[in-house]
């Protein structure tokens, strides 16, 4: 057994002491927090940038864009809207019960467990932690080992910046994963794959603990040839290959009538010309894809469609160019899989019916994107499919929203995060309710011995509310 192993049920021991000493409740303490995290990451962004350029060959601007910036952003909403989430809210009480007075009042959970995925391992590790820690509670941060220098600087960093009587990091693997799966947690927070999703609930049960699954699946962008192809395109082409295609909201693929697709074609590679140049493979702000693993995963769905364009690779750097793939049968490998990478199957459908046929006949998926400037067809699309997240015009910013919960559906996943949702994820909303003895109210009414008075009280009120 590791060393880290052996030391994880000491290190949930003393996060329990921690909340359990009233260390996390104080609005000071959280806010206190939320601004040590805060300057962190603006004072240690390069620490960070160079990281995620080891992990996943990010350049500093995405790196900015896409984790450390989107992590501040959202401390700041929470900062500004802590003292609101916190707040008890007055609940109006039934006639019958008066005089009185009910209200829910938000209170954290406990010890929370974090397990952060590789694709954004900066930002999905820090941002439940975000809510966490507003909510009020211990948090324990595992981060993944598959972007391992990412890992070592938030634990490095993380637990000196915050109060380590409440928070820690555990690095490792399967090992520290299934011991820390062990203990008993007040929730749990997964994000990643479906297979590893299943175990982290499993292992939850035990303890019931609540569990939040972040997930993926096959995002579909819906495509019928109406408004500006160049526009569609090049947000396509931007949402499915930033970080290389490692996005778990990134398109999946493309459907639409055939003569829409075979138009798209060209804007996308003109599109992924205009966002990364000819010399992709030489352009910094192309990412890399994380393990070997996954390099051989990806390049073995090249051969599953006709390549429209790129296909070219590298085994020793791990790039694969931006491709896109026509004539992909529908029961195609690629097209059961979660792709995870930078290759966009494009798929004909016969019309509008066709194409929902297809999206809604498999798995829900974490988003789907529209692009029509038909209002009947995405009245249907919004009427008619269910999905994580839906957004029209544009893929992947829906995330950039605060107010927006961010979540899954069915296979793409339970629970939702972001804004107050990741406030309230973290919390328990405790009902009370607060009536005088006097005068009593209840004795006259509804206790025994039921006299005829009460019985014509009782059958009066029946009445009222049939």
């Amino acid at each position: 057994m590791s060393e880290s192993v052996e030391r994880i049920p000491a290190i949930v021991a003393g996060l329990r002491h921690g909340f359990a000493r009233g260390v996390t409740r104080p609005e000071g303490w959280r806010r206190e927090q939320l601004r040590r995290l805060r300057a962190l990451l603006l004072e240690r962004g390069a620490d960070f940038e160079e990281a995620l350029r080891a992990d996943l060959g990010k350049s500093g601007v995405e790196a900015q864009l896409t984790e450390i910036g989107f992590l501040i952003s959202e401390i700041d909403h929470a900062l500004r809207h802590l003292s609101g989430w916190m707040r008890p809210r007055r609940v109006p009480v039934p006639p019958a019960l008066l005089p009185a007075t009910a209200r829910i009042v938000p209170e954290p959970l406990g010890v929370v467990l974090v397990i952060a995925p590789w694709n954004y391992p900066l930002m999905l590790a820090l941002s439940p932690v975000i809510g966490a820690l507003a909510a009020g509670n211990a948090v324990l941060i595992k981060p993944s080992e598959l972007a391992p220098a990412t890992s070592s600087l938030i634990a490095r960093l993380v637990p000196d910046a915050l109060d380590r009587r409440a928070v820690a990091v555990v690095e490792g693997a399967v090992p520290e994963t299934t011991a820390l799966l062990r203990e008993r947690f007040d929730h749990v927070f997964y994000t990643g794959n479906g297979r590893v999703g299943r175990i982290v609930a499993r292992a939850a049960a035990e303890h019931l603990t609540p569990v939040t699954l972040e997930l993926g699946g096959k995002s579909p962008a819906y495509v019928d040839g109406t408004g500006p192809l160049r526009d569609i395109a090049r947000r396509i082409a931007w949402g499915k290959f930033v970080n290389a295609g490692q996005t778990c909201v990134a398109p999946d693929y493309v459907i639409g009538p055939p003569a829409a697709l075979r138009r798209l074609v060209p804007a996308l590679a003109d599109a992924v010309h205009e966002l990364y140049g000819n010399a992709i493979e030489r352009n910094p702000d192309y990412g890399r894809i994380v393990t070997d693993a996954q390099f051989e995963r990806l390049i073995g769905y090249l051969g599953e469609g006709r390549i429209e364009f790129g296909g070219e690779y590298d085994a020793a750097s791990r790039f694969i160019a931006p491709t896109v793939l026509s004539g992909v049968p529908r029961d195609a490998t690629v097209m059961r899989e979660e792709i995870f990478g930078p290759i966009l199957p494009l798929v004909a459908a016969r019309d509008l019916d066709d194409a929902l046929a297809f999206v809604t006949g498999r798995d829900k998926p974490l988003a789907a994107y529209v692009f029509t400037e038909d209002r009947a067809a995405r009245d249907r699309w919004e009427r008619e499919t269910s999905s994580g997240g839906l957004a029209f015009g544009v893929p992947v910013m829906h995330l950039a929203v605060p107010g927006l919960p961010f979540g899954g559906v069915g296979e793409s996943g339970s629970g939702a995060y972001h804004g107050e949702r990741s406030f309230r994820v973290f919390s328990h909303e405790k009902s009370v309710l607060d009536k005088p003895l006097r005068p009593d109210t209840l004795g006259p009414t509804i206790m025994p011995p039921f006299t005829r008075r009460k019985e014509a009280l009782v059958r009066r009120w029946l009445r009222r509310a049939m």
